[in-house]
């Protein structure tokens, strides 16, 4: 029986990679958003708020980021879809320190691995799930 394990991450070249695929397309679709990027445990690895991205939606990106990795890569935005029948997880579970159900957290898979995610705040959720798959994206 093992006793340790081996966990793939993503690296800071990786996060910088994603970081910068995210601003790229942020500059792109003229929408300044927080991007935050985390490895596998959920710690931040990078972050931007670039010019006339919102104060507020630092913590959202941060948040974002962490919430897919601490779900096992399920997106944020897929999140509402799923408890929004069940009243008492809807109305319980959004009370959990860190938990963001609205779009704009993707994961980062390797070779179907989960190393990390992506979190963007500051424009619609539409426009933050756009902006934070394209930093996905350049990574995996």
């Amino acid at each position: 029986m093992a006793v340790t394990t081996t966990v793939t991450t993503l690296t800071a070249e990786g996060a910088l990679k994603a970081l910068n695929a995210a601003h790229a397309k942020s500059l792109a679709l003229g929408v300044p958003v927080d991007i935050s990027v985390c490895d596998a445990a959920g710690n931040e690895v990078a972050f931007l708020r670039p010019d006339g991205a919102p104060l507020l939606s630092m913590g959202i990106a941060r948040d974002k980021a962490y919430t897919v990795v601490a779900f096992n890569g399920l997106p944020t935005s897929k999140w509402f879809d799923l408890i929004k029948d069940e009243p008492a997880l809807l109305n319980g579970i959004v009370h959990r320190e860190r938990l963001v159900i609205f779009g704009g957290g993707v994961p980062i898979l390797v070779d179907g691995v989960l190393v990390g995610a992506v979190g963007c705040s500051g424009g619609s959720a539409e426009e933050d799930v756009i902006v934070a798959q394209a930093g996905a994206d350049a990574v995996g």
